[in-house]
């Protein structure tokens, strides 16, 4: 069975002392688990607290939300691959919704991006997900599909099995509306489809998670669902307690 993966976006939150107070009391709640993999993916300006904070605790991973396609230069206000893997983030956010229609970035830029973070040694988390008009008409396999294809145009086939995919409709992102369990279901089969005939076997083992309205009260039934390997989870992991319950969320598969 694919380990279960927990990603905290804290988006633009938690300043460098809002992390420190954060992680101590998270970690002051949150024991090692072996069978779970939990990432944060705090604003680049907090990852050194963060690091900081977690000092020896390698269970808990660390990302950042967004990585520029360059590994240096004359880009004012980015943040390059290398600069985050150097500041200890071993995972980045790739293709966000936010990033995709708050800030205008294309598919082509997503591939470049997934491109930089695998140069840099950092995991990919690539995220795909369609506006509740796609899904109204009935495109959304359509929408998600070409946004992995394209996320995963620029790297090789041995990294694809290395990312994480985050499935993230994006009518359901902060709006309380969620994807019921089928619904994911049936979108992350579609998925799963598409990494098998990219990679082959190696698909079924490349974690698929789901973000958009996660919190306390539905994770377990999420996690339940077939084809769902964890939760990207946004305003529900800004309390550090509400974030250790989600994370500690077990759930058998139907």
């Amino acid at each position: 069975m694919r380990r279960p993966v927990f990603i905290a976006n804290w988006k633009m939150n938690h300043g460098p002392t809002e992390a420190r107070a954060y992680m101590a009391a998270f970690t002051a709640r949150w024991t090692p688990h072996e069978d779970r993999t939990v990432i944060f993916c705090p604003p680049a300006i907090s990852i050194g607290a963060v690091m900081h904070a977690l000092g020896s605790r390698r269970d808990i991973a660390v990302g950042v939300q967004n990585v520029w396609t360059e590994d240096a230069g004359a880009f004012t206000g980015e943040t390059s691959a290398r600069m985050a893997a150097d500041a200890g983030a071993r995972y980045a956010l790739v293709g966000h919704s936010e990033r995709r229609h708050v800030f205008g970035e294309t598919d082509a830029e997503t591939a470049l991006k997934c491109a930089a973070a695998v140069r840099n040694g950092l995991t990919p988390i690539v995220c795909v997900g369609e506006l509740l008009d796609q899904r109204e008409a009935g495109t959304t396999n359509e929408i998600v599909l070409n946004q992995l294809r394209a996320g995963l145009a620029e790297v090789a086939d041995e990294s694809v099995a290395a990312a994480i995919i985050a499935y993230e409709p994006v009518w359901a992102i902060g709006t309380g509306k969620t994807a019921t369990p089928a619904d994911a279901a049936a979108v992350h089969a579609h998925l799963r489809s598409a990494l098998r005939e990219r990679i082959g076997d190696r698909a079924a083992a490349v974690p698929i998670v789901y973000g958009g309205s996660v919190n306390a009260g539905n994770a377990e039934s999420l996690l339940a669902a077939r084809d769902v390997d964890g939760l990207l989870v946004g305003g529900a992991c800004l309390d550090p307690a509400n974030w250790a319950r989600i994370c500690g969320t077990r759930a058998a598969k139907g």
